[in-house]
């Protein structure tokens, strides 16, 4: 028996040192396929000097066209490299490009602020190599979304078409959105600007910021303290707080008001409904509609996350299994996308039409001709101070006498929380209605398709001169669990002008207008009601305003003095598109 066990090991030690060689064999010579340059600098005119890696098929001498990416991430060799010899299994030049002070760059890290004309130097350059046909595309997620569209703020004739996945914008999305500075962000600006590479101890490293966090929310101190609580410098953090508005220092840094008029190259984007960042992705789709209608602009959207939406999905996103037509191949659909600008192929199938949504709920896919027109029709809400159970009532029609809903905010009070409006989990059984307020509608007398984005009117008074305040969109299902839509998180001093702030004058009735909402697509059932929340934003996960006009990152908790004291009005309302 011994004997038979040696024998059988023997035989399988041989059977695995030939898989092992044969592995090690097979490696070789699909590494021979490629010819790979991954040392590359790449000068730019103004001197910085770019690290850059080309991936091309050996034996292939005619020109191609070229699959840029322009990153701030730089991963592991081997994971980058493999994104480019998918380009050049496409039988295209994969090419990506590292931010400047990156990799073996040896300038200054700087997030955003370079990338317009490093990007354009990058493809002026690519556009000078005698392996480029002249022809340029971009694609790539998140930070690799937002340098595509810096690549457009001044066009190069090289570029051909770009394929932004969850686009970030500076200054819209993060580090601040609506004005308001969101607490994530802050540990960000370590992972990629500690090192050449990635600092991945940090980026991991959860309870050490969410240590600082709570320490800056139990003290009280100034938001701008945050790095000194933290006990590490974070000079990208100060350099982000000294530009509240959305100024010059945020405008320069992607396309912004007429510089949309210019872009006349096809564009595909991927995003979700639940991507954090999905108002600065939708914000670059909308601007290049409004400046330059003639230029075609895709979407393709459904209940993704912000990775899923770079991905093609996840089957479970925030607790929410989602429907199973939603699962995609964006890589796939992206290459498609190539083929047909770059190579004169056919367009991908999935674009039926300018937009490409899932309806959640539904199972099914669906096609507008743009953003506005997903939606037929609105369902407009009056905020009303009836009564009906714990919540108030939500009426279509316009109350014949305006009256309000009053609002006590103490900022000294750090055992409450306000505005717990993220969607996680999207599918919840029960509410915060300790404070702000609740409205619901009557229940729908037939299945109603919400597709869209919400817009708002909401109209307060304050006694003092800021806040900042969110609204949430449930759908209350026929079960009673609540189902999160949409929301918006805002400065009341932005939301007329994001670029100019403009204080409220205390005790005096002011009209809030708003429409960036996160978009969304869900059949609602018959049955089901709609819920709207408002309140003032005050928590742990964002700055706090303290309403006393003076810079919000200043505010202590010596400011807070007198509660904050909010009238909502009644005649505030809300928009919600529908697709009857």
């Amino acid at each position: 028996m011994k004997l038979i066990l040696k024998l059988v090991f023997f035989i399988f030690s041989i059977i695995n040192t030939y898989a092992q060689q044969t592995s090690v064999t097979r490696s070789k010579d699909l590494e021979s396929a490629y010819d790979i340059q991954d040392s590359v600098m790449i000068k730019t005119r103004d001197g910085a000097l770019l690290s850059a890696m080309v991936v091309r098929k050996k034996g292939v001498s005619a020109p191609q066209p070229v699959i840029y990416q322009h990153t701030i991430y730089v991963r592991e060799k081997g994971r980058d490299l493999a994104s480019l010899k998918t380009a050049a299994d496409h039988n295209y030049v994969g090419v990506m490009a590292y931010s400047r002070g990156k990799r073996f760059s040896p300038d200054t890290i700087s997030p955003y602020e370079n990338e317009t004309t490093d990007t354009y130097d990058v493809i002026d350059w690519i556009s000078k190599q005698k392996w480029c046909n002249g022809k340029v595309g971009m694609y790539g997620g998140s930070y690799n979304g937002f340098t595509q569209w810096a690549a457009c703020k001044k066009m190069h004739p090289a570029l051909k078409t770009i394929v932004p996945y969850a686009a970030s914008r500076p200054g819209m999305g993060l580090p601040m959105e609506n004005n308001v500075f969101i607490n994530p962000n802050y540990e960000w600006a370590f992972y990629v600007g500690s090192n050449k590479y990635l600092d991945t101890v940090a980026g991991n490293d959860r309870q050490r910021f969410r240590r600082m966090t709570f320490r800056w929310w139990e003290t009280g101190a100034a938001y701008r303290k945050m790095d000194s609580i933290d006990g590490v410098p974070n000079k990208f953090f100060q350099r982000w707080l000294a530009h509240p508005s959305f100024d010059a220092y945020w405008q320069k840094m992607a396309p912004y008001g007429k510089d949309f008029a210019h872009i006349n190259i096809p564009v595909l984007i991927f995003d979700g409904y639940y991507n954090d960042s999905q108002n600065s992705s939708l914000y670059f789709a909308r601007e290049l509609q409004k400046y330059n209608p003639k230029t075609p602009v895709y979407v393709v959207i459904g209940p993704y996350g912000h990775f899923g939406a770079q991905t093609g999905g996840e089957s479970i996103v925030n607790d929410y299994k989602v429907d199973s037509t939603a699962i995609i191949n964006v890589r796939k659909i992206t290459y498609e996308w190539f083929d047909y600008i770059l190579k004169n192929g056919t367009k991908p199938q999935m674009l039926k039409d300018k937009i490409n949504y899932e309806v959640m709920g539904a199972n099914e896919w669906r096609s507008a001709p743009s953003l506005d027109k997903m939606a037929n029709g609105f369902v407009k809400l009056y905020l009303t101070d009836n009564k009906s159970g714990d919540f108030y009532v939500l009426k279509e029609k316009k109350p014949t006498q305006s009256n309000y809903l009053y609002q006590e905010v103490d900022f000294a009070d750090r055992k409450a929380q306000n505005n717990d409006y993220y969607p996680d989990p999207i599918i919840r059984k029960e509410i915060e209605t300790s404070n702000g307020f609740t409205f619901i509608s009557e229940s729908l007398k037939e299945p109603m398709l919400v597709n869209g984005s919400f817009l708002a009117e909401i109209k307060a008074s304050i006694n003092k001169k800021d806040m900042d305040f969110g609204v949430t969109l449930y759908e209350v299902m026929p079960n009673g669990e609540y189902f999160h839509l949409s929301y918006f998180i805002a400065r009341a001093s932005y939301v007329k002008d994001s670029t100019k702030r403009n204080l409220l004058k205390p005790d005096q009735i002011e009209i809030m207008p708003f429409s960036n909402t996160h978009l969304v697509s869900k059949q609602l059932s018959k049955g089901s009601r709609l819920l709207v929340t408002i309140n003032v934003n005050k928590n742990p996960y964002a700055q706090l305003n303290y309403g006393t006009g003076k810079e919000v990152s200043d505010e202590t908790i010596k400011d807070a003095k007198e509660p904050l004291k909010v009238k909502w009005y009644t005649d505030s309302f809300v928009q919600i598109p529908i697709w009857k």
